[in-house]
């Protein structure tokens, strides 16, 4: 989430180094898509509508655009005047070509359940869904908050909104009552979808319930429709309630509605790592277009492919690349409900093997979390079918990289791992490595095509290479927000913190090849003796000690040094907790990036607080530490 509130002191300090570049692996770089990113800028930069136009004419539209992009410098406009509607593109067109009875997705779930659903059999539920939704007067404009376990039926609910033109809001199955209430409030949603239970480590989740309390006495709420799961079905305790496969009893043909490529398609509020979490508004036509893009391109998933993405629906990344992008390229994927661990370590590999899978999207947490249990686990399994891993969400550290390259990817004989930086306001990949170029450790990469991206300072001045700075983008794309529902001045901040600039609120370093390193949150800065640190480079440091899986840093308070860093571990297997490792710890990271660094304390969790989309939630460290309060802590993982 973007601060409102940047700092504005001086740029930050880069304290590691040491770098290493891991050139691509041939068999990767040989077979990629887009063999050449950088001359794909060059020609993105050379005629960006005329770029962006090219890739929008792949798509189908009812009506063709008549100005490619608008842009005021706070609000921009893509494709002008056409009009489509993004299940027309992720569904019907591909059931009227040799796509039909292709697998769309492969649904999986904690208890070995399989579930195949082709894209002839995809849009035939949505259009039933659709047409029950209609029956309740649900149209145009209408939001539906969709509460649903992570399941076929969810991304039916998703994709029977976007049919009709009513604006989805996805809320992750498992936040409790009270961020589910302001979440509904806030979208003001005629209609809420909900599921009885959800799945994880074997335990039902229940959902009802708290959607129960989320909706006591919320009048605008029309209807909560009941997905059940299990026999016999959940009783009803209102007359607005309604069985979902009462809704699932409905015709099967649906005709689309057509919408205006700026029209809203869904609302997400994100994850709230440092505080109020906002709804970030994606549209049809822009979102479609780039998104799919950079499917193609970046993560290189073709029709070939059999794509796993680890994500859950009510996170962007679930939006982008387990539904709308997948769907509109036409590619096989595979999603699953559960915990990545269960019922044994070995689960994800298991199911590599099983399916052949090629290509994976994941998240720096899960391959840290993978390191923690050693190489030994996917060892016993063969993987080698597994071409690209591309992560986001966290700074992916040099060590954790490392190790997923050498013990996932074969150290290069088979694939690739690739680092990517976005937000849920970006919608899609806007910093990475290609698979064609090499990896530089602890950097996510380059500008992908359609990204202005700079490193400034405080006025807005672009730093030096390899100077710490804020991370801004200098123009739109076409799968960027469009508003903050119900509050365009949080928007217009964005842009207006440094003038003609999106500010990220991140902090970040560009080398003088162009390769970005995130160093953190621009609200995490450490300020230790007049020196800005971003977090990485401190946590990167006990990451690469061979007992620490994984680490967070925190700036307390100090009176000589204005604050000290406290650091937070968790540690791999086979080792234990004691004053003797605490001491290592420290001294390691003093070895590594000097006296500036060192640690103050370090604490040994046993895992350390996140959100449910996986990132690290320093702010509730920060709280716990010094005693305050923690602020909204609606998605930080139980």
């Amino acid at each position: 989430m973007t601060p409102d509130v940047q700092p504005t002191d001086e740029t930050i300090k880069k304290l590691s180094s040491q770098e290493t570049e891991y050139a691509p692996p041939p068999c990767v770089a040989e077979n990629a898509h887009l063999k050449d990113a950088k001359a794909e800028y060059e020609r993105w930069k050379s005629d960006p509508d005329g770029f962006w136009a090219a890739e929008a004419e792949k798509f189908v539209w009812h009506e063709k655009w008549h100005t490619v992009s608008k842009f005021d410098g706070v609000y921009h406009e893509w494709f002008v005047g056409g009009k489509t509607n993004i299940t027309l593109n992720a569904l019907d067109r591909h059931v009227k070509s040799d796509r039909r009875n292709v697998a769309a997705f492969i649904w999986l779930g904690e208890d070995g359940t399989e579930r195949i659903v082709t894209y002839d059999q995809l849009l035939r539920l949505v259009n039933r869904f659709a047409n029950g939704l209609k029956s309740l007067g649900v149209g145009k404009g209408d939001r539906v908050v969709i509460y649903m376990p992570l399941t076929i039926e969810g991304v039916v609910s998703m994709l029977a909104c976007a049919r009709i033109g009513a604006i989805h809001s996805v809320v992750y199955a498992g936040l409790g009552h009270a961020a589910l209430r302001d979440r509904i409030e806030d979208a003001q949603a005629k209609v809420v979808i909900t599921g009885d239970v959800g799945f994880r480590r074997g335990k039902a989740v229940p959902l009802k319930s708290i959607t129960d309390e989320a909706v006591a006495d919320l009048e605008f709420v029309e209807k909560i429709i009941v997905y059940s799961r299990r026999l016999p079905k959940i009783e009803f305790v209102s007359s607005r309630e309604i069985d979902f496969d009462d809704l699932m009893d409905f015709p099967d043909k649906c005709e689309a509605e057509m919408m205006e490529a700026e029209d809203s398609l869904f609302i997400l509020y994100t994850s709230g790592t440092t505080g109020k979490p906002k709804g970030v508004v994606h549209v049809h036509g822009g979102y479609m277009v780039g998104t799919t893009y950079h499917l193609e391109s970046f993560f290189d998933v073709n029709r070939s492919d059999v794509f796993w993405c680890t994500s859950d629906i009510g996170w962007i990344v679930g939006h982008s690349y387990i539904v709308y992008a997948p769907l509109c390229a036409g590619v096989t994927t595979v999603f699953r409900e559960g915990a990545i661990d269960f019922p044994h370590h070995g689960v994800v590999w298991e199911l590599v093997q099983k399916y052949g899978i090629t290509k994976m999207f994941t998240a720096p947490t899960a391959l840290r979390f993978f390191m923690r249990f050693g190489a030994e686990i996917p060892a016993k399994y063969d993987i080698s079918t597994l071409r690209q891993i591309s992560c986001a969400g966290e700074p992916l550290n040099p060590e954790a990289w490392s190790w997923s390259q050498k013990h996932l990817c074969g150290d290069g004989d088979w694939g690739y791992v690739v680092d990517n930086w976005w937000q849920t306001e970006l919608g899609g990949p806007t910093i990475g490595t290609p698979p064609t170029m090499a990896m530089r450790s602890g950097k996510a990469g380059i500008a992908l095509a359609g990204v202005e991206a700079g490193v400034v300072d405080a006025e807005g001045n672009d730093v030096a290479p390899n100077v710490g700075g804020r991370l801004v983008l200098r123009r739109p794309f076409p799968h960027m927000m469009r508003t903050v529902w119900n509050d365009p001045s949080r928007y217009e901040r964005m842009w207006k913190q440094i003038e003609g600039c999106y500010v990220s609120g991140d902090v970040a370093m560009i080398d003088e090849d162009g390769y970005i390193q995130v160093l953190g949150r621009a609200d995490d800065v450490l300020n230790v003796a007049g020196h800005r640190i971003g977090t990485a480079d401190v946590e990167s440091a006990l990451v690469s000690h061979p007992a620490v899986a994984e680490a967070a840093v925190i700036g307390v308070p100090d009176e000589i040094k204005g604050e000290s860093i406290v650091g937070f571990v968790q540690l791999r297997q086979g080792h234990e907790d004691h004053e003797s490792l605490r001491a290592s710890l420290v001294e390691h990271v003093r070895i590594e990036l000097g006296p500036i660094a060192t640690p103050s304390k370090i604490n040994v969790l046993k895992g350390l607080p996140k959100t449910r989309s996986g990132k690290i939630m320093r702010r509730y460290l920060k709280a716990l530490e010094m005693g305050t309060d923690a602020g909204d802590l609606s998605t930080l993982e139980e």
